[in-house]
């Protein structure tokens, strides 16, 4: 069961500064992207933040680096995992500062949807050596998440492994679910957040951005900027899209 909120209970995360002294230069990457090339200081929503941009804007890169910046394995996991395939994430999180409160989460998790499968392939790794604690699995429903699909593996993820109290850093969750399991991913969030939890949210999914207390960042050439939902690309293009497909799909297919 769920706490409720209490103002003694968030947030974990309160602002992400770059040291931009320490930058020897910002022509190379990743400090060459305009959200890190114009970026100095933003505060966290105590509840949700999202970044929000195109592919390619930076937003994954800044997500990956305020996770490993406070604490998490760059390929995803809980604090306690420190499994390696592939060194691909940049340095960027040496050149963070986070601010923290005095609480300490109880639970925390970095969700990347293009390395979940080896956070998988890690916990069953890890479970296969001897060890007086329960199985880790048994915190996802007790079923091998490679024996699911990606939705239903993050659904396990989120409605099974995540406690309450916890700093959720998740990237692009919205990938391998439905617009109904969006829904319900949302109240799931939602029930976490009033529970106590913090979540930091890189998405191109007007469903989750569609949060009430959401704080949205959005990403273009030009750095990062607070946005309204109903101001973003994705929401717009969507409900032009909802509104009118037989247009849109006119004008698309036409010249």
């Amino acid at each position: 069961m769920v706490k409720p909120m209490t103002p003694e209970t968030k947030p974990f995360l309160l602002t992400v500064e770059l040291l931009r002294d320490r930058v020897e230069s910002f022509t190379a990457y990743p400090f060459s992207l305009p959200v890190v090339r114009n970026l100095n200081k933003i505060s966290l929503h105590p509840k949700i933040t999202c970044f929000i941009g195109e592919n390619g804007s930076g937003k994954s890169t800044l997500l990956e680096a305020i996770a490993v910046a406070s604490g998490f394995n760059p390929e995803g996991g809980s604090r306690n995992f420190r499994f390696s395939t592939r060194e691909s994430h940049s340095a960027l999180a040496d050149y963070l500062r986070i601010a923290k409160t005095h609480r300490r989460p109880k639970d925390g998790f970095f969700l990347r949807a293009e390395s979940f499968f080896n956070v998988a392939t890690e916990i069953e790794r890890l479970d296969a050596e001897p060890a007086p604690s329960p199985p880790i699995i048994d915190s996802f429903g007790g079923r091998s998440l490679h024996e699911q699909s990606h939705g239903e593996s993050f659904l396990a993820l989120l409605i099974r492994r995540f406690r309450g109290e916890g700093l959720y850093i998740l990237d692009e969750p919205e990938a391998a679910l439905s617009p109904t399991r969006q829904l319900a991913a949302l109240r799931r969030i939602h029930d976490l957040v009033e529970g106590g939890a913090q979540f930091i949210i890189a998405t191109h999914s007007p469903i989750l951005m569609s949060y009430p207390d959401a704080q949205i960042f959005g990403i273009d050439e030009n750095g990062l900027s607070a946005v309204r939902l109903e101001e973003t690309d994705h929401f717009l293009i969507t409900k032009r899209f909802i509104n009118n497909p037989e247009k849109m799909i006119g004008e698309l297919f036409s010249s």
